[in-house]
């Protein structure tokens, strides 16, 4: 029981008392479902793999997005996580294909350029496959660090790079809205 709750702890926002409660959980829960557990977490690590090209995590290489017919080849998005590109689908409004970078850069935390899955994105630019970069990393300090050193990297190539916007989400109030995002919000106005 106690290898359980460890190995439950290393889990992102796992602590102590969570892993044990999910730790005697387990132990009520029935062969099948303990045994369906294990087998979904064993399929998971034998099956899934990351993406030569975008470094998505796929289960074909490479992965849909970047063998398909139809979309965009040289417009390329890049997001901080993989569970970022559901967010960019949803909106039904992009065509291109993506870069996962898996992190953001966080000086704070140890996380610097060289633990990022920047290299590979390093060579599709100079391989010349890219006719612009769409920096979409989340909107926070680590995340606007890593789009202001990917536009440095990047700059110099003659690469267009645009970043997308920030401010108030549609269907929220002004009132609500806290300086920084009213900020971007006015330093992403368009004319109309």
């Amino acid at each position: 029981m106690a290898q359980l709750i460890e190995e439950l702890k290393k889990l992102p926002g796992i602590g102590n008392k969570s892993a044990q409660r999910l730790a005697f959980h387990i132990l009520r829960s029935s062969d099948e479902d303990a045994d369906s557990l294990a087998a979904a977490i064993h399929d998971i690590k034998a099956k899934l793999h990351l993406c030569s090209v975008c470094n998505n995590i796929t289960d074909v290489d490479p992965c849909d997005y970047c063998s398909s017919a139809t979309r965009n080849l040289r417009l390329v998005c890049v997001v901080e996580e993989p569970t970022n590109i559901s967010s960019v689908e949803k909106s039904k409004s992009y065509n291109g294909v993506y870069h996962v970078l898996h992190g953001a850069i966080s000086p704070l935390h140890g996380v610097g350029p060289e633990h990022l899955r920047i290299s590979s994105l390093t060579q599709r630019v100079e391989r010349g496959d890219i006719d612009e970069l769409i920096i979409a990393t989340n909107p926070t300090v680590e995340g606007e660090a890593t789009a202001h050193y990917l536009t440095k990297l990047f700059k110099r190539s003659g690469l267009k790079i645009t970043r997308i916007a920030t401010g108030i989400p549609a269907g929220s109030d002004i009132e609500y809205a806290d300086e920084v995002t009213m900020s971007k919000a006015m330093e992403g106005r368009r004319e109309l």
